[in-house]
């Protein structure tokens, strides 16, 4: 079995999951199709790498990314970082030979984004950008059946992804709120999952009519480098202007005729991680809430009339990727388990020469989407999506 080293930059929140995701993919997928071998792992400071190497099970530890690149042993370069570092780095590992799995959104433009496309696209390496959502079980099925045809011809989708942990003012301004940093807000943070779920379900974007709000002008500068997301710390003393998106709302064309909606904020309290998505076809209609991520909700038209109506599939055994999972329906998964599946797809790929879903392509695709919105919010007007040719 093929034994590939990862290099992981970055040791914070994304840097956990994603090493919980190496450890345990050859347990829940066996025989897995490669074994990731937790090499390296690079932090800001030599402390820091010591104290991630030690927790996440990684062999080293470096405060040096770069080293990482110049490592001929390092088969994978996995990017965890804030958005603003995610093009260089991915370039030098392009450059390098590398494989590559960088978190979203791939970058904080679509000029970064394509910088990052092209260094990749005419080579072997497999590249994946970390939208995890789409490989949870109830998405992946609601894919089969649209392929399937079993809801004819799609009409129209709504999707929402709601959050409420910087919706307190006095929640200290994490990186994620600044422009020069993030590239957005809640647009490129949140939305994305939900875009990139509209493009994998439905289809490409031809056009957006969108709305960004920013509703916490100013924030608590936050003490020390780490990210503080979803804490409170009290609100006195200076704070910094916040200058990305709170909430952003947009309406959609799509490519083949069906129309949509988006909705992204986290700043509506009560919803914790609420990621839905309603499509409606000719045929019937599919809805999923990420909140109750075991289920999938379905009407056919092909119903007898006295008992039409939503049933709920509870995903098992029996659905995309159950074979390595729990082997009772609704025994329940959670985040750690998408990120599992994540992993063992972008494995696959690299062992078996393949490519994998989504990659630097459909992640270049999703940055001219949040530009258009983000020329679309300022004209007040429809804006057409650019779409990118292979």
């Amino acid at each position: 079995m093929q034994h590939l080293n990862v290099g992981l930059i970055g040791g914070g929140f994304m840097g956990k999951a994603h090493s919980l995701a190496y450890a345990a993919m050859p347990m829940f997928f066996w025989p897995a199709p490669a074994l990731p071998v937790r090499k390296v792992i690079a932090e800001a400071n030599p402390e820091l790498a010591a104290e991630a190497a030690r927790r996440f099970g990684f062999e080293n530890s470096t405060s040096d990314w770069r080293s990482i690149i110049d490592d001929p042993d390092i088969d994978v370069v996995d990017i965890a970082t804030p958005n603003h570092l995610h093009a260089e780095i991915a370039i030098a590992a392009a450059e390098a030979g590398k494989h590559i799995i960088c978190e979203k959104p791939l970058a904080r433009t679509g000029e970064e984004s394509k910088a990052m496309y092209d260094a990749v696209k005419n080579t072997d390496i497999v590249h994946m950008v970390a939208f995890n959502y789409r490989r949870t079980p109830a998405v992946a099925l609601a894919k089969k059946y649209i392929e399937e045809g079993s809801i004819g011809r799609i009409l129209s989708f709504r999707g929402t992804y709601l959050q409420d942990w910087s919706a307190d003012p006095n929640s200290p301004l994490s990186w994620r709120f600044q422009k020069s940093i993030a590239g957005s807000g809640a647009l490129g943070d949140i939305a994305t999952h939900v875009i990139d779920m509209a493009r994998y379900l439905v289809g490409e974007f031809s056009a957006v009519n969108s709305l960004l709000s920013t509703w916490i002008p100013e924030r608590p500068l936050q003490a020390g480098g780490a990210d503080a997301l979803g804490t409170v710390r009290g609100g006195e003393g200076p704070r910094g202007e916040v200058d990305v998106d709170d909430e952003v709302m947009t309406m959609i064309r799509f490519a083949n005729g069906a129309v949509g909606s988006l909705e992204a904020t986290r700043n509506a309290y009560g919803r914790n991680n609420y990621i839905t998505f309603e499509i409606h076809g000719t045929e019937g209609s599919i809805v999923f809430n990420y909140e109750r991520r075991d289920e999938l909700q379905v009407c056919f038209a092909s119903d007898q009339g006295d008992r039409r109506g939503f049933r709920t599939v509870y995903t098992g055994p029996a659905h995309p990727y159950g074979e390595g999972l729990w082997p009772i329906p609704a025994l329940g998964i959670g985040y750690g388990e998408t990120k599992i599946i994540e992993a063992y797809d972008f494995f696959k790929a690299i062992a078996e020469g393949g490519s994998v879903s989504p990659n630097f392509a459909d992640g270049y695709q999703t940055a001219l989407i949040d530009d258009a919105i983000v020329e679309s919010a300022a004209k007040e007007a429809w804006v057409e999506v650019p779409l990118i040719t292979a």
